[in-house]
């Protein structure tokens, strides 16, 4: 096969809403430094919103961006608190892959804390072939094939294959 055709995981996004609550905000902050023990960003509004009561420059959330192995390793941990199953409609037509944990206790080696409590959160999953950082550099940034772009079916076929990844069957409405 050609190594130029080959997927890997380029990010995992870990990400808590917590709306205008600063206590939430900060257990939300507690929970991810305890799952991947690296501080998160708190992200922040941009727009005002005033049936929110939300401004510019509120926390409103946190979150954490991994790359490389820490990503690969973090991503099968995540896996197993959804006991490896997960439905075709959590990919998105580029590849990319998003779900959500319920609780975090779910996720293996993660113990209760009663200073956060139950909480969930969000998971994204980004996943590229080599080849791909031509379209993102400052200086000469091109387009890529659409031959080389990712398809839902490739990233499904190689993360059943290399992370044991059962699809679960919808039912048809």
């Amino acid at each position: 096969m050609n190594p130029m055709r080959s997927i890997r995981i380029e990010k995992v996004t870990l990400n808590i809403g917590a709306g205008k609550s600063v206590d939430r905000l900060e257990k939300g902050v507690k929970l991810i430094k305890m799952i991947t023990g690296i501080d998160p960003v708190k992200t922040v509004t941009q727009k005002r919103i005033p049936g929110w009561n939300l401004r510019p420059g509120l926390p409103v959330g946190c979150k954490l961006t991994l790359r490389k192995d820490k990503a690969a390793e973090v991503f099968a941990t995540l896996l197993k608190a959804k006991d490896n199953i997960i439905s075709e409609n959590n990919f998105d037509e580029k590849g990319n892959l998003s779900f959500g944990i319920h609780e975090y206790i779910d996720i293996p080696g993660v113990k209760y804390s009663p200073e956060i409590g139950i909480m969930g959160l969000q998971i994204c999953i980004t996943f590229e072939r080599p080849g791909f950082r031509v379209k993102r550099k400052k200086l000469g940034a091109k387009k890529i094939s659409s031959k080389h772009d990712l398809k839902k079916e490739d990233v499904i076929k190689y993360v059943v294959e290399n992370f044991n990844v059962k699809l679960r069957e919808e039912a048809e409405a």
